[in-house]
């Protein structure tokens, strides 16, 4: 389908952890707790991989190897996770974000995830907030052979959709994934998470502090041109 102004797009496709939902501080947090739980202090920096997927094992890893031979994997696992678990009881979607999935859903588009994380851990979030049904499809991280930028998880979304990329958009937080959906051909809405320079989502078609300072039309309009 087509208009004077260019193709219709039929799908948003959005990036998960740090883009809907701030996994990203819940993560930092937990990891900042449990190296106080062994009298140390985490190195922020280098913390954020530059590419999708869990890095769980290196920084447990790195943990361990401050730690020294007391040092009880197991143990330092189940006391992180059940902290982070405490934190998302009270985590919400991202500013603004919750607009735009009424604003789309209002447009007649329909919504899709591509994440890194496994599929599972986006469902029981989605669900804890009472969105899931709010998104056609997941994709997830397991489903696919590459972490992002690999564009494999946005090339599934779009086969579930039964669509082109030239039908969707994407919306990501991070480098790495403004780079995967330009592999799977897809336009992109860049809103880095906190701990992102948005200089490094620079190659995004459109570079937004927070989903509140456009409507979801209008960005969609200043990214691509393109009539929902």
């Amino acid at each position: 389908m087509s208009t004077d102004q260019g193709p219709s797009l039929s799908a948003i496709v959005f990036d998960f952890d740090g883009l809907l939902m701030d996994t990203e501080t819940t993560a930092l947090l937990s990891w900042e707790y449990e190296w106080r739980q062994w009298g140390l202090t985490l190195d922020r920096s280098g913390f954020f991989a530059d590419h999708g997927g869990s890095v769980a094992e290196e920084r447990s890893a790195q943990l361990a190897a401050a730690v020294g031979a007391e040092f009880d994997r197991e143990l330092s696992h189940r006391r992180r996770t059940r902290y982070r678990e405490e934190l998302h009881t009270r985590l919400d979607l991202r500013p603004g974000i919750g607009d735009w999935i009424e604003q789309a859903g209002a447009r007649g588009l329909r919504l899709a995830v591509a994440s890194s994380s496994e599929t599972t851990w986006v469902i029981g979030h989605l669900e804890r907030v009472g969105l899931l049904d709010r998104f056609t499809v997941i994709a997830g991280g397991e489903e696919v052979s590459g972490h992002k930028p690999d564009p494999s998880v946005y090339q599934l979304a779009l086969r579930r959709l039964g669509i082109d990329a030239a039908d969707a958009i994407a919306v990501e937080d991070t480098p790495h994934g403004v780079t995967a959906a330009h592999r799977a051909g897809l336009p992109c809405i860049a809103i880095p998470n906190p701990y992102v320079d948005p200089d490094r989502v620079g190659h995004a078609e459109l570079v937004l502090g927070s989903a509140t300072e456009l409507d979801c039309g209008t960005a969609l309009e200043r990214a691509c041109g393109q009539n929902p």
